[in-house]
């Protein structure tokens, strides 16, 4: 993804893009993080590799999945897309299935669309459920999405996404309704997954620790931009964006000696607001004047890139 900006068409109010000239990647083998607030344009980013732009909207920029621009793409090339080189897992595994269909036939869908056999297609979808650990996976597929626990039916999900092997797997706040312990086992499953197969993984989510623990790199957003962005040790030990410093001080920690949890002053700005300098500075304590007037550009610093005028003065420590 190389400087891709979305827009929504005229008559909605929006005075921004919802995505601002964001550029990231992803590696064969690789998890990276995308991580920020609600609102900050995460999930459109993530859809935006699949070619699912809300109505009306305006894309410009370049989206490349192995060597091809996604935005020139035609509906059967997006379709080729969707069901052989990346998918995708949602927050809610409820609602990306049909009800009223057995996990078999959502499963088993994709791959017989693509020309495999019913019954090769049925033997794969019940390896697809061993590999995501579900037992009796036999069973499994002739069960409804109601018959199974979220953390279950998130599996069946994620065996989904897997079937076409694809290179690039998205995963959008896929563990946010678990609890924790499966939670830890939806992980562990993707962990292993993509170093079995080689898949790339983008991960969104709020949670940092969790960022901290499974990625590779850390991109950090905010009001539609990336705002800082390299590799976790680095991100973690020495933000360089006031922005990124203060997500790492809400988050809460379990040491004895570990202060407080510090929430971010203000509210993140609104589609309807275009803040003409940082759009991060009307909630950061080291705002200057140059931050309200002149809009920071992502520059290197360091090992990574950081979009704030005040990145080398360590202030974000």
């Amino acid at each position: 993804m190389t400087d891709v900006s979305v827009r929504l068409g005229d008559g909605t109010g929006a005075a921004r893009p919802i995505l601002d000239g964001v550029s990231l990647r992803v590696l064969p083998g690789e998890t990276v993080g995308l991580v920020g607030e609600s609102g900050s344009g995460k999930s459109v980013a993530c859809r935006s590799v699949l070619g699912l732009l809300p109505g009306g909207a305006r894309a410009s920029g370049r989206i490349r999945v192995s060597g091809r621009d996604v935005l020139t793409m035609s509906p059967a090339d997006l379709a080729a897309l969707r069901t052989r080189e990346v998918a995708m897992v949602f927050q809610d595994p409820r609602a990306s299935v049909n009800p009223l269909r057995r996990v078999g036939d959502f499963l088993t869908e994709g791959l017989r669309a693509g020309g495999t056999p019913p019954a090769e297609a049925m033997a794969r979808a019940e390896e697809l459920l061993t590999a995501v650990g579900i037992r009796d996976p036999r069973g499994a597929l002739r069960r409804h999405p109601h018959q199974f626990s979220g953390g279950m039916l998130q599996r069946v999900v994620i065996a989904a996404a897997l079937a076409a092997e694809p290179a690039l797997l998205l995963a959008d706040e896929p563990t946010t309704a678990l609890d924790v312990t499966t939670q830890a086992e939806i992980i562990a499953i993707l962990t292993r997954l993509r170093a079995e197969r080689g898949t790339g993984l983008l991960f969104v989510t709020h949670d940092l620790e969790l960022a901290a623990a499974i990625c590779d790199r850390v991109y950090v957003m905010y009001a539609g931009r990336i705002v800082e962005t390299r590799s976790t040790d680095e991100l973690f030990d020495r933000p360089r964006h006031p922005y990124t410093a203060g997500l790492l001080a809400c988050t809460p920690r379990i040491e004895p000696d570990a202060p407080p949890p510090r929430p971010i002053p203000g509210r993140p700005v609104s589609l309807a607001e275009a803040p003409p300098g940082c759009a991060f500075a009307d909630r950061c304590a080291h705002a200057v004047a140059r931050c309200t007037q002149e809009a920071p550009v992502l520059a290197r610093h360091g090992d990574g890139l950081a979009a704030c005028h005040r990145a080398d003065e360590g202030i974000a420590l």
